[in-house]
């Protein structure tokens, strides 16, 4: 998921007794991430030749992204109930197992009904992998090295930001958009072996669950800013879903032109998750407000210089740096927000990212099928200065809150 790193967790939650270092199996988790990320944003680079192939429009196109979103909010609320006593590590397996049946059948998908269930599937994988992952790599290390760990895990998800969506269209141009869905079931093959030579055994042990996210929905600055962070990823991937026929229907590039729009926009995503950590260690709370004020100027500038090629591009840069960076951000405010509850504010956060690019892409799709791509685009620049509207109420919020066990200080 698009940047879906999960938050450090307290000592006390790590466990008291320190566990052997398996970093083969941290590093398989992030190959795990690099497959997981690649696989759902992949048809952002592939909407027109999907749309083509299976006789729809792109708005029912941009919906393979929704989908998966659904999947995956109703897996990360419902799997701590439904595993039970299951070793974590055959969870984790089984569900890197679903990556490589995924792109098995949209790869071959004959109808838009077939498609549609394979990513089905990766949802169930994404909304799993991503509520369980910080609480394995808590047990997969000492306590000194889990940060450590939770970085080199969401280092796949930067590197698949990078990489997915210009190299998902540029083998699309090659081998077409099944052989670039395809490409990743060798990939998500590799992450099962070595998981599964990696991994210790991980029974299930105590956890939170239903009752700490029923606690933090009624923390008024926890359910404020969740709700800031559904307007922020509403607002993003009614977007970003829809870059590509934006990019061929307005600025008209050709198809080596748009693998570089989207290599720009990968790039300095990531250059923005390295270098967003200092900023929010002095500054986080302006920070939450910045970084979607400037993606909503991005997108109305969008409609207004969208048929130059070089402002188009520049504007890309800076709508990739902050749109990367921005989960980040929140990742952080809930960590500090919440520290005492870290696992269910994280199954939380998921499942609000989750639902909220379901809705982006299903709003998204609406408004382009209907009004054009100007139009959509203008819908994303108002639902992103309500986020940014919304997260300075959340500093605000912040300032006037006494520093609680609940609610950190700045």
């Amino acid at each position: 998921m698009t940047g879906l790193a999960a938050p450090a967790a307290t000592g006390a939650q790590r466990g008291a007794i320190d566990q052997p270092a398996h970093w083969g199996a941290v590093y398989a988790m992030a190959l795990c991430s690099f497959v997981l990320v690649a696989s759902e944003f992949m048809p952002v680079s592939l909407l027109s030749p999907i749309a083509h192939t299976l006789q729809l429009t792109e708005g029912q196109a941009g919906q393979a992204i929704a989908i998966s979103g659904v999947f995956a909010v109703v897996t990360s609320l419902s799997l701590s109930f439904i595993l039970g006593d299951l070793d974590r590590r055959l969870v984790l397996l089984l569900l890197t197992g679903l990556l490589i049946v995924s792109g098995v059948i949209v790869a071959f998908a004959p109808s838009y009904l077939i498609f549609m269930g394979g990513r089905a599937l990766l949802g169930i994988a994404i909304g799993g992998f991503w509520s369980m992952s910080a609480a394995i790599a808590m047990r997969l290390v000492p306590d000194a090295s889990v940060p450590k760990a939770l970085a080199v895990i969401n280092g796949g998800n930067a590197l698949a930001t990078v990489l997915a969506a210009p190299l998902g269209s540029f083998m699309g141009s090659l081998i077409g958009w099944r052989g670039a869905f395809f490409c990743v079931v060798p990939v998500a093959a590799a992450a099962v072996i070595w998981q599964a030579l990696a991994l210790p055994k991980l029974p299930a042990v105590a956890r939170q669950g239903g009752n700490g996210m029923a606690a933090l929905l009624r923390r008024p600055p926890v359910l404020f800013g969740l709700g800031t962070v559904a307007l922020l990823f509403v607002g993003q991937f009614s977007l970003f879903t829809y870059l590509r026929p934006f990019l061929e229907q307005v600025t008209h590039v050709s198809v080596s032109m748009l693998s570089i729009m989207l290599l720009i926009v990968g790039v300095s995503g990531f250059i923005g998750t390295l270098l967003i950590g200092r900023v929010l260690e002095h500054r986080l709370y302006v920070t939450l407000g910045v970084l979607p004020a400037a993606m909503a100027a991005v997108a109305v500038a969008l409609t207004l210089f969208g048929g130059s090629t070089i402002a188009t591009a520049a504007l890309l840069a800076v709508w990739g740096f902050a749109g990367t960076a921005a989960p980040v951000a929140w990742w952080t405010w809930l960590a500090r927000t919440a520290p005492d509850e870290a696992e269910a504010g994280g199954g939380l956060m998921v499942a609000i990212v989750q639902l909220a690019i379901t809705l982006g892409a299903t709003i998204g799709g609406i408004v382009f099928d209907t009004a054009g791509a100007v139009p959509e685009f203008l819908t994303s620049g108002a639902l992103l200065a309500l986020a940014a509207l919304a997260a300075f109420a959340v500093a605000r919020m912040h300032s006037r809150a006494p520093a609680t066990r609940g609610t950190a200080t700045a």
